[in-house]
């Protein structure tokens, strides 16, 4: 039988129980800050992180890891494994994709899967968990690929952010262009749209987001079972919040609270709240 070992990028914010029991592989995005080069969720964590965000002048911006690291990624990888399915954060918002596949073409002789989650934080983290669990029953490197491949269409992330401050200065604003010069109270309902930031809806305040959040996943999801994930940036309270409303309106197969590390939580800002979402057998209906 063989062994195909799945591996991820530090964005995925998979709860770490789950990486350990599924000996899953992360490679690091890195944050730039000044002089200084940060390893994503190696090197500074969230609480440092959104302490020194608060304090200083400077948003610092982020990078994928380099083909050459990646090549050393997979290469490690590889000494205990016969493949490798590797899904990795959205295109449209990170060259993490690229570096991989310029990496997987310099290493012919090893069998590697790179896929386009076009998501990222717990929508990314979903389509590697159900790779990984497909690795762990045995299954062979185009099913533990298909595994992850299939999600794609189906997952939904919705959010709703303090300020587009930091997603304007970051780049990743996309769609959600024109609501900046709205009034300074707006918290824009936004969401990922073919692996792109748009916006949804304009809200008055984070409440009403929130609520419509819910109501969005009611319209998306139905009555079916859902497998999601409540995802904050430095927002502990209100994501236990936010938890406990999924977990009382939605039938669930399971429930996860993930906090945003430093690369994404410099696009998205602190008190970035949202989750991310699918139900079996979606199929490729259109996202919200």
């Amino acid at each position: 039988m063989s062994k195909i070992a799945v591996v991820t990028d530090s964005t995925a914010y998979l709860p770490p129980k789950l990486v350990a029991q599924y000996g899953i592989r992360v490679i690091p995005l890195e944050l730039i800050w000044g002089d200084e080069t940060f390893l994503d969720g190696v090197a500074i964590d969230p609480p440092t992180f959104y302490e020194r965000l608060s304090c200083s002048p400077d948003i610092p911006s982020t990078t994928q890891p380099s083909a050459g690291a990646f090549t050393d990624f997979f290469t490690d990888v590889a000494q205990d494994a016969d493949g490798i399915v590797g899904v990795f954060i959205s295109s449209e918002l990170s060259g993490t994709i690229a570096s991989a596949l310029v990496a997987r073409d310099s290493l012919p002789d090893l069998p590697i899967e790179v896929i386009d989650s076009r998501s990222t934080s717990m929508g990314l983290g979903f389509m590697v968990l159900a790779a990984a669990r497909a690795a762990a029953e045995g299954k062979g490197l185009e099913e533990v690929a298909a595994a992850a491949r299939e999600l794609v269409p189906c997952m939904d992330v919705v959010f709703v952010v303090e300020t587009l401050k930091y997603l304007h200065k970051g780049g990743r604003i996309g769609g959600a262009s024109h609501l900046l010069g709205s009034a300074l109270n707006i918290k824009p309902l936004l969401y990922l749209n073919e692996g792109h930031i748009e916006a949804l809806e304009r809200v008055r305040t984070k409440r009403k987001a929130v609520e419509r959040m819910l109501d969005v996943m009611a319209e998306r999801a139905g009555d079916k079972p859902i497998h999601a994930a409540v995802i904050h940036a430095n927002a502990p309270d209100e994501g236990a919040r936010l938890q406990k409303q999924v977990s009382k309106r939605f039938p669930h197969v399971e429930l996860y609270q993930s906090e945003l590390s430093p690369v994404i939580g410099t696009h998205v800002g602190p008190g970035t709240v949202g989750v991310a979402f699918y139900t079996d057998g979606q199929g490729s209906g259109t996202h919200v």
